[in-house]
C-alpha cells in the first residue's frame, strides 16, 4: 500500500552516528513509499522542552494527516510509556515524557493510545533504542493505513509537563520561557489565542523579581533600537524581545524561567 502522507522526524541524535539512518531504514522496510522529512536531529541532548517547542513550531505547516515522530527520550528502556496521539490534523508518535504534548494540544487531541501491540514493533526490542525498534515501526504502520486504535489501549493521563501548561488568574497569564532563539528573543509558552492584549497598550511582565511595563506591538521595529517589546512571534507564542537586541541577555532569562504577563 502506498504511503498516504509525510512522516517527520525530530530527535536529539545528531547526524554523525547511524541512529537516524537506522530509523529511516526501518520505516522504509515497512513503507517503501514513505515521504520522510527531517525537522531536526540537533535538539540539545535530552532537552524535552526544546524538542517540544520545535515540534509545535513545525507541525502546523505540514499537510493534514502528517505523522510526526519525535524521539528525545532520557528515560528510554524504563517504565515510561510509548504513545501515539491523534489530533484534529495529524498523528504524533514518541515517548510519554511531554515531548508530544505541546504540539498535540495546539492541534486538539482526539485520542491517545499506548503502544503495546508487538505486531507493530521490531521482533527484538533494544533497551536503549526505542526510536528504531518501537517508534519508527509505529510511524510506518500508521502511514500504510493502520489506525491508532490498533496499537494498544486508550490512555487519558499522558505526561503533561509544566511547559505545556499556562495558568490564568485575575486577568494575568502565568507561564514560562519555552525557548530563547538565536536573536535572543524570549519565547514564552503563552499562545496568542489565549491572550487579549491590545496593540499599542502597555502590558505588565514579571519574572525573577523584575516588573516591566512593555508595549504590545506587531513587529520588532515598532520600538526604538534596544527598546523592549511584547509581541506574537511567528509560531504564535508571546515573546519578550528587544528591537535589534537580545532580550534574554538583557533580562537574564533562560528556558524554564517562570513569567507572568497581564495585569499589575
Amino acid at each position: 500500500m502506498a504511503a498516504e502522507t509525510t512522516i517527520t522526524l525530530t530527535t536529539d541524535f545528531g547526524v554523525r552516528d547511524p541512529y537516524v539512518a537506522e530509523m529511516k531504514g526501518v520505516i522504509l522496510s515497512i513503507d517503501i513509499h514513505a515521504i520522510l522529512v527531517d525537522v531536526t536531529h540537533e535538539i540539545p541532548k535530552f532537552d524535552v522542552r526544546a524538542a517540544a517547542f520545535t515540534l509545535a513550531s513545525a507541525a502546523p505547516y505540514f499537510p493534514a494527516g502528517a505523522i510526526h515522530l519525535a524521539v528525545v527520550d532520557p528515560e528510554v528502556g524504563t517504565q515510561r510509556r510509548a504513545i501515539v496521539v491523534q489530533t484534529q490534523k495529524a498523528t504524533f508518535v514518541g515517548p510519554d515524557n511531554g515531548v508530544l504534548m505541546l504540539a498535540s494540544q495546539n492541534q486538539g487531541i482526539k485520542m491517545m493510545r499506548q503502544l503495546t501491540n508487538p505486531k507493530f514493533m521490531l521482533p527484538k526490542i533494544s533497551g536503549t533504542f526505542h526510536g528504531r525498534d518501537i517508534f519508527a515501526p509505529a510511524a510506518a504502520y500508521l502511514d500504510v493505513g493502520f489506525k491508532p486504535a490498533d496499537f494498544g489501549p486508550e490512555i487519558k493521563d499522558a505526561v503533561t509537563p509544566e511547559f505545556a501548561q499556562v495558568r490564568q488568574h485575575d486577568g494575568s497569564l502565568f507561564g514560562e520561557v519555552l525557548h530563547v532563539d538565536g536573536f535572543g528573543n524570549v519565547v514564552t509558552n503563552i499562545l496568542a489565542k489565549d491572550s487579549a492584549f491590545e496593540e499599542g497598550k502597555p502590558v505588565q511582565v514579571e519574572f525573577a523579581g523584575t516588573v516591566l511595563k512593555i508595549a504590545f506591538v506587531k513587529t520588532y521595529a515598532a520600538a526604538k533600537p534596544k527598546e523592549p517589546v511584547l509581541l506574537v512571534g511567528s509560531h504564535g507564542f508571546i515573546e519578550v524581545a528587544l528591537n535589534q537586541g537580545g532580550a534574554a541577555e538583557k533580562f537574564g532569562l533562560r528556558a524554564g524561567d517562570k513569567i507572568k504577563v497581564g495585569r499589575d
